[in-house]
């Protein structure tokens, strides 16, 4: 072979080699292509089954329940401090220095009895000069009428004018009005000294004393208080939209601070016109209180039971749930899970049940509980507690509010 001959075939040849060589390639490439579709077509199958397995949620049969009716008894709770209604205040009705005190506080005193002396000597020089001055007038009256009555006669025996004698009678009117005045000045006198006397205008607890002996007092101060304890009152406000269920003699519960057992109290009576600036009206309780077992002041806390003569559709608290101000529940409709929004109205904390006004029907399958991650569309079903479940929705964190 010449040379001529022997590069055009070398030249031949390697285009031969690079031809092998790019179909190798490609066989390498369509290889790997294939490989990831394959590979695509599984995991999308897998997805689908994965999807199908979390679409299906599975729950027991007492996380479901039903509405019931039943009653819906209501309640109102208020509180406030203990009040003596008959606290009386002992005042000095006269100016004087107090000499003594015969009781100290907590000391118990029955009504009329003395509590202290008052120094009234002013008092009883204003009745003795009262007193004499009763007796001038009287005198000038019976003096008057003697006159008149002797004029009277020389009158009718015409020794002295019609009109001298009614000057006599004037006169004699003037002293009769003089002596009736003095008079009424000492009673007045007599009735200053009688009631400037301290005494206990009516039985109970001595509260507090105002003053002490030895000090000088002014008509009308304050020297002790006294508290009958045999009644007392709890006042309390209660909103405008709940008071309308409340009326005088209704039974209710007080629980006194300090003691274990509740007593029975009865509402007294109900303010016609709310607090000025609030929407609130006054309730008064009585509390008889013959033994003496609370003291004024305690503070306690009442609680009214509503009886409910309705029967409502009601359901579990933990049924309902409040997301942005909105009630709602989860129901189980045809297979799918259900976000229904409700209206509820009143609620019993003690039976742990909220009225259902709107939303739901008595036939309705809802969600006794709360449960995370829930999805409105999702396919649902409820399976017997016993048997082995496949998928769950139960979660043991509530959902959030």
């Amino acid at each position: 072979m010449d040379k001529k001959k022997r590069n055009r075939w070398l030249v031949w040849g390697g285009a031969a080699v690079v031809v092998l060589s790019a179909g190798a390639g490609a066989a390498v490439y369509a290889g790997k292509a294939d490989s990831k579709a394959s590979d695509a077509k599984q995991a999308a199958k897998d997805g689908k089954d994965d999807k199908k397995k979390e679409a299906t949620l599975e729950f027991a049969s007492r996380e479901v329940t039903k509405p019931q009716m039943a009653t819906m008894p209501g309640s109102i709770e208020f509180s406030g401090p203990l009040v003596a209604p008959n606290t009386v205040v002992v005042r000095s009705k006269a100016s004087g220095v107090l000499l003594n005190l015969h009781v100290a506080e907590g000391s118990r005193v029955r009504s009329g009895q003395s509590l202290g002396e008052l120094d009234l000597e002013e008092l009883r020089y204003r009745v003795a000069e009262r007193r004499a001055s009763l007796e001038a007038a009287q005198a000038q009256f019976q003096q008057a009428e003697r006159s008149y009555k002797a004029n009277e006669d020389l009158a009718a025996k015409a020794f002295i004018s019609s009109t001298a004698l009614d000057n006599f009678r004037a006169s004699m009117e003037a002293a009769r009005g003089q002596w009736l005045a003095a008079k009424a000045q000492l009673e007045t006198a007599q009735s200053s000294l009688r009631l400037a006397s301290l005494v206990a205008p009516i039985s109970g607890v001595v509260a507090k004393r105002h003053a002490v002996p030895g000090e000088k007092l002014s008509a009308e101060q304050q020297v002790l208080s006294i508290v009958d304890l045999g009644k007392l009152e709890l006042a309390g406000l209660v909103g405008t939209h709940e008071v309308a269920r409340l009326k005088p003699g209704m039974a209710v519960a007080v629980k006194v601070e300090g003691d274990e057992q509740p007593v029975q109290a009865r509402i007294s009576r109900i303010s016609p016109a709310a607090e000025p600036g609030t929407r609130s009206i006054g309730v008064t309780l009585e509390i008889a209180n013959a033994e003496e077992r609370f003291r004024a002041g305690q503070y306690a806390v009442a609680h009214v039971e509503l009886p409910d003569n309705s029967q409502r559709l009601t359901l579990p608290a933990t049924a309902v749930i409040n997301a942005s101000g909105q009630d709602h529940v989860w129901v189980l409709e045809k297979g799918t899970l259900v976000r229904r929004v409700v209206t509820t109205g009143r609620r019993d904390a003690r039976e742990g049940r909220i009225e259902i006004l709107q939303g739901l029907k008595a036939e309705d399958q809802v969600l006794a509980a709360r449960f995370d991650n829930l999805r409105d569309g999702a396919a649902a079903k409820v399976v017997d507690a016993r048997a082995p479940r496949v998928a769950s929705a139960a979660a043991s964190a509530p959902a959030l509010q």
